[in-house]
């Protein structure tokens, strides 16, 4: 058993802070030789000098997260977590670290527990090394997050098994849809008692104890924010489409025109095949393609995606058009920050809506004490919304992470043997 800020030791005396995250899979620590970055005069570092068991590789390598960059070379060296000796691992020593957030990180490294289908230089995680080296009894990992922040342990990751102290009930299992990260299908998800009617048909999402959050597609992001009251950034370019373009948006809906073909039939949006896309979304759009668009356009046929999506919601609780369009124009104002978060009122927790995902067809709710994150106290107290927009592209996205937010409420399975998830209340 593990606490989730467990001191990782690299062939003693290099004792190691790491995070263990579900949503990569490398394991690095800063280096010795880590010269040019401040992040590394601030946490313990690696000196292979030091260690009888440091066996060279020299490789370069670099990882990009959501939050920062690492690069450095991999070098292998035998691994205690906890009670458990991992030999022979090959692990990356960071020699630049391009974040702020891991100047103030209070970790020095990441544990990555993904799949190796996207470790960075393939390299074998330790996790796998841990079964191989029949380390465990059982093939399956578990998180327990504590939400107490008073709390002197902060949680509990076991290696191996399942601490039932930490859960109520049985787990609902689902199975792994995709190796990589932890990804799982999850059916539709209502605000309150309303369906969002998105993921009716299912979408994919991964669990990811590495993400504070819960992400996922900036749309519906604003209609959850909106419902709770979550304020963000205005955007012009929202209202604007509102205005200028939201009932032929809605008339072209009604006439039979595919959702996926509005916006650029409205011309906001370019066509690649039988699809629209964002011509700011490189990763599906030719280079040909984007020459001569600028931001502003990028912009407008986001704010035109987004509009679709909740004119689609409108339709389907058979609005009429005026107030669908006074609402899209409400939601506008909803947008999240550029980084995704929105603020809320502290004193009005108690009248939002619980927040429920389908997943395994068994309701997981989450209500306003557990989805707002309160810092401060008094009238320096700030709550901050835990749902946060982040769109993935395709092929990979659009895609929902389930981050620490959803993973305190309920106590999470990773089962590698079965390739599944499961999930049960928290205690």
């Amino acid at each position: 058993m593990l606490n989730t800020w467990e001191k990782l030791v690299l062939a003693r005396p290099h004792k190691t802070s790491v995070i263990f995250d579900t949503g990569s899979s490398n394991l690095w620590v800063p280096s010795s030789k880590c010269y040019f970055s401040i992040a590394c005069y601030f946490h313990s570092k690696y000196k292979s000098s030091l260690s009888s068991t440091y066996i060279k590789n020299g490789n370069s390598c670099e990882i990009h997260y959501g939050s920062g960059s690492i690069s450095g070379f991999l070098s292998q060296d035998n691994v205690q977590v906890g009670g458990l000796v991992v030999k022979d691992q090959v692990f990356i020593e960071v020699t630049k670290e391009g974040s702020l957030s891991f100047v103030l990180g209070k970790f020095d490294g990441i544990l990555g527990l993904g799949f190796q289908e996207i470790s960075v230089g393939n390299v074998v995680p330790v996790w796998y090394n841990m079964v191989q080296q029949d380390l465990v009894d059982d093939e399956v990992f578990s998180f327990w997050l504590n939400r107490n922040p008073e709390a002197k342990e902060g949680g509990e990751l076991v290696f191996g098994g399942v601490d039932p102290k930490h859960f109520k009930g049985k787990h609902t299992y689902v199975p792994v849809t995709k190796k990589g990260y932890w990804q799982i299908n999850m059916g539709d998800f209502l605000i309150g008692n309303h369906s969002t009617g998105l993921c009716e048909e299912g979408c994919a999402a991964i669990v990811d104890s590495g993400t504070s959050l819960l992400a996922g597609p900036t749309p519906i992001i604003t209609e959850i924010n909106h419902a709770i009251g979550a304020e963000g950034v205005v955007s012009a370019e929202c209202k604007e489409v509102v205005s200028q373009y939201g009932d032929l948006i809605w008339e072209l809906l009604i006439s039979g025109v595919k959702p996926n073909k509005v916006c650029a039939q409205l011309g906001l949006c370019i066509f690649n095949g039988d699809e629209y896309v964002s011509t700011g979304i490189e990763s599906v759009v030719e280079k040909e393609n984007k020459e001569g668009s600028s931001a502003g356009d990028d912009l407008l046929c986001i704010a035109c995606e987004m509009l679709v999506i909740w004119v689609q919601n409108q339709l389907r609780e058979k609005e009429t058009k005026e107030a669908a369009i006074n609402y899209l124009d409400k939601l506008c104002e909803s947008l999240p920050s550029p980084m995704g978060e929105s603020v809320i009122d502290c004193n009005s927790i108690s009248t939002m809506p619980n927040i429920s995902f389908t997943i395994g067809d068994k309701p997981f709710s989450l209500t306003p004490e557990q989805y707002v994150l309160k810092t401060g106290e008094g009238i320096a107290q700030v709550c901050i919304s835990g749902f946060m927009a982040l769109d993935v592209p395709p092929p990979r996205g659009p895609l929902w992470i389930l981050g620490d937010v959803f993973m305190g409420v309920y106590h999470t399975v990773f089962d590698y043997g079965n390739l599944e998830v499961g999930f049960a209340e928290a205690a």
